[in-house]
Parts: C-alpha cells; sequence; structure tokens
C-alpha cells in the first residue's frame, strides 16, 4: 500500500502502537484501534480496518467482525461533530423515548441515524444508556440528559 492511500495517521499508528505492550495480545488491541481511528475520523472506512488487520497481524475479516459487533462505530461515512443517542429502552420507551426520537429527527430533518446535511448532528437510537430511573434520556457525545420533555429536546438542539 502506498501512503497516498494510507488512511492512518502517523499519531493514530503511534497511539495503536502504545496498546500493544498494555495488552495479552495483537488482537486484543482491536477495540482500542477502532476507538482511535473513530475517534479521529468520526468513522472506520474499510481502509482503516485493512491497516489496523495489518498492523495486528490479524485478517482483516477479525477487525471487521468486532467493529460491526459494536453499534457505536460507523463505517460508510463520518457521524456528526455530536453525535446524539436517544434511549428506547423499554422504561424510556414508555415515557415517551421513541416520540422523542421522533420528534428530534423531524425537528433536525433527518431520519434516526442519519446526520444533518452541515455535519453537526446524527440522531440515532441506543438500546439502553443506563439511566432506567431517568427516562426518557439522550446520550449527546459525553453529557448524558435526563427526563428529557419536547422542550429539552429542543433548547439541545437549538444549542448544537
Amino acid at each position: 500500500m502506498t501512503d497516498t492511500n494510507r488512511v492512518l495517521t502517523d499519531e493514530m499508528i503511534e497511539e495503536i502502537q502504545r496498546h500493544i505492550p498494555r495488552y495479552p495480545s495483537k488482537q486484543a488491541v482491536t477495540l482500542p484501534a477502532l476507538h482511535a481511528v473513530h475517534s479521529r475520523l468520526r468513522h472506520v472506512p474499510l481502509q482503516a480496518v485493512v491497516e489496523i488487520a495489518e498492523m495486528l497481524e490479524l485478517a482483516p475479516a477479525q477487525v471487521q467482525d468486532t467493529m460491526t459487533f459494536y453499534g457505536f462505530f460507523k463505517q460508510d461515512a463520518p457521524h456528526g461533530e455530536t453525535r446524539a443517542w436517544v434511549c428506547r429502552s423499554v422504561s424510556c420507551m414508555l415515557r415517551g423515548g421513541d416520540e422523542l426520537l421522533e420528534h428530534m429527527c423531524e425537528r433536525a430533518g433527518i431520519a434516526p441515524g442519519e446526520t444533518t446535511a452541515d455535519g453537526k448532528l446524527t440522531i440515532e437510537y441506543a438500546e439502553c444508556l443506563g439511566a432506567c430511573e431517568h427516562a426518557p434520556c439522550i446520550l449527546a457525545n459525553d453529557d448524558l440528559h435526563k427526563s428529557v420533555t419536547h422542550d429539552d429536546a429542543d433548547r439541545l438542539l437549538d444549542s448544537l
């Protein structure tokens, strides 16, 4: 592979290499490697999967299997600068989580899993955010919003 086709930056490669001595095998570094790429590119392109596999001496299918097991990673296109996860667990669903997701998507002009045209926001559903006592809830990047109403969601969207 030529450098012009390379997806992983030197910074990403160095971060992945720093993980290798901390894990019992190179295969165990797969998840941290995927996170290193995803945090910078907001997705993990197929070429990055190939490069990670090369670094970790794995088959690309092994890296791809790990990546696709988790709903967190995107592959086709970068997610928005802000990624809003609307919980749809039973607790959140019973307290209006599905309607909240629909409301936010309608207001943003996208469907669940899509990103706004300006690349600023992706709205997705989460199976559970682990805050059932505060249903419905939203995780926007690293901020958990609890007992969210439609008005709260509107304020969140306006702040983005």
